[in-house]
């Protein structure tokens, strides 16, 4: 492909990747481009570079760190359509996806480079206790060095954004690991942030980007030189990735089952949107999308039969038409996976309420699973597809103890017209985030986003992300010496 040189960004330049591995278009099989495929030794050599420009990198001042921020919004902002088309190609999620995709890395883009300007620290009152009589204190925030990023194939260039943005920002060298299926539009990323820190009078190695497979990746994160591992992905690769880290911090941005209540005295019409649009976009291949729906016994009937109404018009096809809101999952095995979850829930009771059969040879449509018992992954488990779970339960209190009644804890949403229903769910439900009347896939890139329990640690977001990015350091300082 012309966007970027051939190989990989390791260095100041590109180096010959000792192979390649054809990327394809899950819709139809298609092959979208070859890729490079590095190995432990590039993610060794660009290791060494990274701790090299690490103190160069940390000292680059702010306009630096800002102007190349800039500059990388403005390049991508120009390709806008073209980076819309190559995520439809690589990933297979729907165009309005996509295009919702780069609009929020634009964003992150942007909001990163403003918090260059608000990186500072505070003075610290260190005579409260006699013995700092005389003394100044005041604290500042360093970058906590060489930032290892490690990204999901459902959103790959917001989720690279994340990582690559904030650490820049923060004056850290970051090497990116993208998904094995999905590397092409981060490849495209790189080499315009590349770019721009060139232009900006950085060196061009503070961004670098290695592909590859678990090698690569445990070379990446056991080295004992690296500040940080920040990882968005399945939970079982998390937790490998946190023992095998270890002590170097480690952020984790993993799975969840979202759960979205709806009250008896919810919106039942607003609801049932929600549940369409919260559970199926992206194919449900979001780890914030709607998949465990809990009613209160009095609204279950009439809410089903808006929800049923509903079904009817999500489209299910090919992701480059402009309708399209579900297609095919990001490769045969992930669909596999999915029927069998969907089966195994059948066979334990569960009931099949949408579809009434399966259309075998098209794609995985939008389905609705009611009573799933527990201990089903269906409804357990991150489904990762276009399923959501359906259950009643007697009041809103048992409604919270099922949601919390999860090893998960990203998102969930409450729909509600009761101020003290909705207070109760933000002091008592066990998440990262609790979402009044609107999807748990609402996510603002400005805002601190992350989990509990199994579903990770840490909070990205610019600011916050800057924050995990870097350590305190404080000052304190005795203008004049003192004698005994």
């Amino acid at each position: 492909m012309s966007r970027y040189p051939a190989g990989l960004p390791i260095g100041a330049g590109w180096l010959d990747a000792p192979s390649t591995a054809p990327v394809y278009f899950p819709y139809d099989g298609s092959v979208v481009a070859e890729a490079p495929v590095g190995d432990a030794a590039l993610a060794r050599q660009a290791l060494d570079v990274a701790v090299d420009c690490r103190d160069q990198v940390g000292r680059l001042p702010s306009h630096v760190r800002r102007a190349a921020l800039q500059g990388a919004l403005s390049a991508v902002s120009e390709q806008r359509d073209a980076f819309v088309d190559l995520l439809v190609l690589e990933t297979g999620k729907p165009l309005v996806d996509c295009r919702v995709e780069i609009d929020r890395t634009l964003l992150t883009l942007q909001t990163s480079a403003e918090e260059v300007a608000r990186l500072h620290g505070e003075t610290v009152p260190l005579d409260l206790l006699p013995s700092g009589d005389g003394l100044m204190g005041f604290w500042v925030r360093k970058p906590i060095g060489v930032v290892i990023g490690i990204t999901g194939f459902n959103y790959p260039l917001l989720l690279a954004s994340h990582k690559l943005a904030p650490a820049l920002a923060a004056g850290c060298p970051v090497i990116i690991k993208p998904a094995p299926q999905t590397p092409l539009a981060t490849l495209w990323l790189v080499h315009l942030m590349r770019e721009a820190l060139g232009a900006a009078g950085a060196p061009a190695e503070a961004v670098q980007l290695v592909t590859g497979g678990v090698d690569v990746g445990s070379t990446l994160t056991t080295d004992s030189r690296i500040g940080v591992v920040s990882f968005t992905g399945s939970a079982a690769v998390g937790h490998q990735i946190a023992r095998d880290a270890a002590p170097t911090k480690v952020l984790l941005e993993l799975g969840s089952n979202s759960a979205l209540v709806i009250a008896e005295d919810a919106d039942l019409d607003a609801a049932a949107d929600a549940v369409v649009r919260g559970g199926y976009y992206a194919s449900g291949q979001a780890c914030i999308s709607v998949q465990r729906v809990i009613a209160v016994d009095p609204v279950r009937a009439a809410f089903l039969d808006k929800l049923h109404q509903r079904l009817e018009s999500v489209v299910v096809g090919d992701p480059r038409d402009e309708r399209t809101r579900v297609s095919a999952l990001i490769d045969s095995r992930s669909t596999a996976r999915v029927d069998d979850w969907i089966s195994e829930a059948l066979t334990a009771g569960a009931t099949l309420a949408y579809p009434t059969e399966a259309n075998p040879g098209e794609p995985l449509g939008p389905t609705v699973l009611l009573d799933v018992p527990y201990g089903q992954l269906a409804w357990d488990e991150e489904i990762f597809g276009p399923v959501i779970a359906i259950r009643s339960v007697p009041d809103v209190a048992t409604a919270f103890r099922a949601v919390n009644e999860s090893r998960y804890g990203l998102h969930a949403s409450v729909f509600t017209s009761s101020l003290e229903t909705a207070f109760a769910a933000i002091d008592q439900l066990d998440v990262g985030g609790v979402v009044i009347n609107e999807v748990p896939g609402f996510r603002s890139d400005v805002m601190p986003y992350g989990g509990v329990k199994d579903s990770g640690t840490g909070r990205e977001g610019p600011r916050f992300a800057i924050e995990e990015l870097t350590t305190t350091r404080m000052a304190i300082i005795r203008p004049t010496p003192k004698h005994s």
